[in-house]
């Protein structure tokens, strides 16, 4: 990991501390410190307790730091709108969408009769998380959590859709996959076979396979955050908090890529 990124995420936090007007020898940690704590938990997951340990802080203590630092970090990440636009400008002829499911713990909900927070796809309980990514895969922009039961579309239809029409009339559609079939105007995805043992003629077979080529590159771009920042292989953090964590790595992964 480059020293520069704890040296800019430092900067993010001594801006913050000014910002909400914290006395200077009032921390247990400085700004460095703080900066290397919350890089150890994203990039390899580091357990609370160790982390705790190795600065010589309480448990509480370590926990409202990460906390802290995942807020400021959050709060850095592009806006949709502005993320488009500039992809407009820049000559694109497509962004790529696509969900994944961030992993986490399971989630007592005594007033609900079923687990949201379950996935019936993956079997697993998590977080959906929609990632748009550029032509090369590269992550440029991440959606707001939806618990794991939520479909891609309907997650899509949330957070993403309503800003992306205006600009895929303009010439950038989004180029996904079948789970997005109905999505709209814009929104490019493969042709599902008919039902039986129909098969689809060569022109439709040609389209899904341009689509399917063309929006690969998005499987790079889940996998930069995920594996890059194992933090997000499983959260065992509030669930409702998946939706920062995952735009904070962005954020580090934007910073990181300068170097």
């Amino acid at each position: 990991m480059p020293v520069e990124l704890a040296y800019d995420l430092a900067a993010l936090l001594r801006a913050h501390r000014a910002r909400i007007g914290t006395r200077k020898g009032r921390r247990a940690l400085g700004c460095y410190q703080q900066a290397v704590l919350a890089l150890r938990w994203f990039r390899d997951a580091t357990r609370i307790t160790a982390l705790a340990r190795d600065a010589g802080i309480g448990l509480a203590t370590a926990y409202r730091y990460l906390h802290e630092v995942i807020v400021v970090l959050a709060a850095q990440a592009p806006d949709l709108h502005e993320v488009l636009a500039e992809a407009l400008h820049s000559g694109a002829d497509h962004v790529l969408l696509d969900g994944t499911l961030i992993l986490c713990d399971r989630v007592n909900e005594p007033h609900r009769h079923s687990d949201r927070w379950y996935s019936g796809k993956h079997h697993r309980h998590g977080g959906n998380v929609q990632v748009l990514c550029a032509t090369d895969g590269t992550p440029i922009w991440t959606l707001p959590v939806e618990p794991g039961s939520t479909h891609d579309l309907t997650a899509a239809r949330r957070h993403a859709l309503p800003a992306s029409y205006p600009t895929a009339t303009r010439g950038l559609p989004l180029l996904a996959d079948k789970g997005y079939i109905g999505a709209g105007a814009g929104i490019h995805v493969p042709v599902r076979r008919p039902g039986g043992r129909q098969v689809l003629d060569p022109v439709t077979r040609g389209w899904n396979s341009y689509v399917n080529s063309y929006r690969a590159p998005v499987e790079r771009g889940i996998a930069v955050l995920k594996k890059r920042w194992k933090a997000l292989q499983h959260v065992s953090l509030c669930p409702q908090r998946i939706g920062d964590i995952v735009a904070a790595t962005l954020v580090l992964t934007i910073h990181e890529h300068r170097y």
